[in-house]
């Protein structure tokens, strides 16, 4: 396995998370919404995670109060899953929500109510990362695609 690094948080990075997440079309396969989403990691802190010199994923965050934030976006490509960006990116987002005294860090998926296998896989990674179940809100997104949020406690 190639060694990579976590670094930042970065603000201004956008033009380097795009092609992530246009790897994605499973999980960012609108247009509308990858737009809106590189506007939020322009001016949100983003941490990136490189692989021999190219960036392979990130994690945005979204701080909402002095108490609470939340895993804005996050995305790694396809040919770096499973290889640990992914928790690693998550924990350095919390260390560094910690150092700043957030206590509840939060991230919105798409909810088992809808049988989506890759969200299946996205569900078991942020339990597996220490993060819970608190609500579905059936029409966050919209009626097709439940949202399910999940919290942790920093």
């Amino acid at each position: 396995m190639t060694p990579f690094s976590i670094e930042g948080p970065f603000l201004g990075k956008a033009s380097l998370c795009e092609p992530v997440l246009r790897a994605l079309p499973d999980w960012f396969g609108v247009e509308e919404a990858i737009v809106e989403y590189v506007g939020e990691i322009e001016r949100r802190p983003t941490f990136l995670a490189f692989q021999e010199g190219s960036v392979m994923g990130f994690l945005t965050v979204k701080q909402h109060n002095l108490y609470a934030a939340e895993i804005l976006v996050m995305g790694i490509k396809p040919e770096a899953h499973r290889l640990g960006m992914g928790r690693a990116l998550v924990e350095r987002a919390e260390a560094w929500l910690r150092e700043q005294g957030v206590e509840y860090f939060q991230v919105k998926t798409l909810a088992d109510t809808h049988p989506d296998p890759g969200y299946a896989r996205t569900r078991q990674f942020y339990l597996g990362m220490g993060f819970r179940p608190l609500e579905i809100f059936p029409d966050y997104w919209d009626k097709d695609n439940p949202c399910l949020m999940m919290i942790k406690k920093l």
